[in-house]
């Protein structure tokens, strides 16, 4: 798929809206989980799995949804972390992440079924220690991972965040 047509295909589905989203943070043996996006010809941005809030079902419905779509595996949520106001337009989510952990499966890259099979984004899944997601150009990764020095600290973020998106332009 072209960078235009990516762009104009996340435009389309995705943009000129507010957007409630569901984010799983899934660490096992000093590794999180990670997805790559495709978000143009030029552009990867690397995320926890998650994914659009759908009308009448619940926050936890919802991620454990997104992640067996995102990533084969059934998962439990457990506690709330924090909401991030992610905003790059035409871009805007409020963003609500989640500790989250593994019943069953195994890690394997999903697909997104709001998008058809040949404009998918999702384009790798990968477990990252902290130092290979901070060896990653800041560009290229959300960024509630900006700032923080260890996935211990992650999951000690709570609260509401608004970084400004300046490594995303």
């Amino acid at each position: 798929m072209s960078e235009d047509k990516i762009s104009k295909e996340i435009k389309s589905k995705f943009g000129n809206r507010l957007r409630i989203r569901v984010n799983g943070v899934l660490i096992e043996e000093n590794k999180i989980l990670m997805v790559k996006h495709k978000m143009s010809a030029e552009r990867d941005f690397w995320s926890t799995p998650g994914g659009g809030m759908q009308f009448g079902s619940s926050a936890l419905e919802n991620l454990s949804r997104e992640f067996l779509e995102e990533t084969g595996l059934n998962i439990t949520v457990g506690e709330f972390l924090c909401i991030h106001e992610y905003l790059d337009t035409p871009l805007h989510a409020l963003e609500c992440f989640f500790e989250v952990k593994r019943i069953s499966g195994n890690a394997t890259l999903g697909k997104d079924p709001e998008l058809a099979q040949e404009d998918q984004i999702l384009s790798e899944i990968r477990w990252m220690t902290m130092e290979e997601l901070q060896s990653l150009d800041k560009k290229t990764i959300h960024p509630i991972f900006l700032g923080i020095k260890s996935l211990e600290e992650l999951v000690l973020c709570k609260g509401y965040f608004n970084f400004e998106n300046k490594y995303l332009k």
